[in-house]
């Protein structure tokens, strides 16, 4: 019979163990395959916001610029028309992705315009009822008149967007 023997250690307890090559240029390779895929998850909401800071630093409040911008004198705003008035209903409202934009009517031919891009992280809202301007991300609310969030998360209103009204015809001012 043979007798147990003990156990063999394959290397010395005071040494480290060292970083192969393969290890090495395993790690890169999974950083490189890794950061994309990390970007490509990130936030880009200040991309994606067509009033920019412009918008929102136009001085006095939503409301006086989108009236302002009712009343038109009938000038040229240098934007052509992207609604007619028929296409935003009174008490409600409609939203132009192609332009950025929701237009809202809460009352008799008052139009006001906020960007769609929600305060909260950056969805752009998709609807508008009697009970405001809806974001389907988070359930954010935002009030016709001043774009100031009603229910949900956010805690910003819309940025506001000055319009011109000629007519039945809607643009940017």
């Amino acid at each position: 019979m043979s007798q147990p023997t003990e156990p063999r250690t394959t290397r010395p307890t005071d040494q480290r163990p060292t970083l192969s090559r393969r290890h090495a240029l395993g790690g890169v390779a999974g950083v490189g395959l890794g950061l994309p895929l990390l970007a490509a998850c990130g936030d880009d909401s200040s991309a994606t916001d067509p009033a920019g800071s412009s918008g929102a630093s136009s001085g006095g409040s939503p409301s006086a610029a989108g009236s302002e911008g009712a009343e038109g004198s009938g000038g040229s705003g240098g934007s052509s028309a992207f609604a007619s008035t028929s296409d935003v209903p009174v008490g409600s409202g409609a939203v132009f992705p192609d332009e950025g934009l929701v237009v809202t009517q809460p009352t008799e031919g008052e139009f006001l315009g906020f960007s769609i891009t929600c305060t909260h992280q950056g969805c752009p809202v998709d609807s508008v009822s009697d009970a405001g301007i809806s974001c389907p991300c988070h359930g954010s609310i935002f009030d016709l008149s001043s774009g100031a969030p009603t229910a949900g998360p956010a805690t910003s209103a819309l940025g506001s967007v000055s319009l011109t009204v000629d007519g039945d015809e809607i643009s940017r001012a």
